[in-house]
């Protein structure tokens, strides 16, 4: 009997877990490389390229050909804080990250999930002054992002939040279950704090009743003695 062995998956299994650590290694220079010289710290960041290209003069890429994209999310350490989004460069043939074009978060006005119904890597991102189409390198990497994105907008923007359409409910979901999970906990003191309270409430009315008890049975001992004490004359 001869049974036939598939090794397909493990050379895609090994070049996913390459891939993989390979953006990390990436995102952890652009951090160092990029961020923390200005006293910033990049929350998340998805490696990106276009979904239509656009026609950019050789001169603006500094002729320095193919290169590979990086939306990155950072916040200020110094208060008040700051959070933008900035897009990072690596040009082939070096090992260095560039700074190239930057928002402020509050210029974020909409965030293009495409497809609320399938994992997708492609997203949209609208600013005050900018229109970008991109393609995430996965569609796992895409929702990590915008979990965190979602996430600092709720807690750093007061004013006027973007807007997130076609976002599959897992993406939003996670601020849900955080708040699902905050009333649970509060709905928990709170019954546990009224059980106290209706517990302390019992245990003062017993009080009470063995207090009254006691003087009752202070007063008949009282009573009995003065009754034996007049007998006994």
């Amino acid at each position: 009997m001869c049974v036939e062995l598939n090794y397909s998956s493990e050379p895609e299994n090994s070049l996913r877990a390459l891939l993989a650590w390979s953006t990390m290694s990436a995102k952890s220079a652009i951090s160092k490389e990029i961020f923390a010289p200005l006293d910033e710290r990049m929350l998340g960041a998805v490696q990106v390229k276009r979904r239509t290209k656009k026609k950019i003069p050789f001169l603006a890429t500094g002729g320095q050909g193919e290169y590979l994209t990086y939306i990155c999310l950072s916040v200020t350490n110094k208060k008040p804080t700051q959070a933008s989004i900035t897009k990072v460069k690596q040009f082939e043939g070096s090992t260095s990250f560039v700074r190239r074009s930057q928002w402020m978060l509050e210029q974020l006005r909409q965030v293009n999930g495409i497809d609320p119904n399938r994992d997708s890597a492609e997203f949209d991102l609208l600013f005050e002054n900018a229109f970008d189409q991109w393609v995430a390198s996965t569609a796992s990497e895409k929702c990590t992002f915008f979990q965190i994105l979602h996430h600092t907008c709720q807690r750093y923007l007061t004013d006027r939040k973007p807007e997130f359409i076609n976002c599959q409910s897992k993406i939003m979901g996670g601020n849900s279950i955080l708040h699902s999970a905050a009333d649970s906990v509060t709905s928990a003191v709170q019954k546990a704090s009224q059980a106290l309270n209706e517990r302390g409430e019992r245990l003062g009315r017993a009080e009470e009743k063995t207090e009254d008890m006691k003087n009752s049975a202070q007063q008949f001992a009282e009573t009995a003695h003065k009754l034996a004490m007049k007998h006994k004359c």
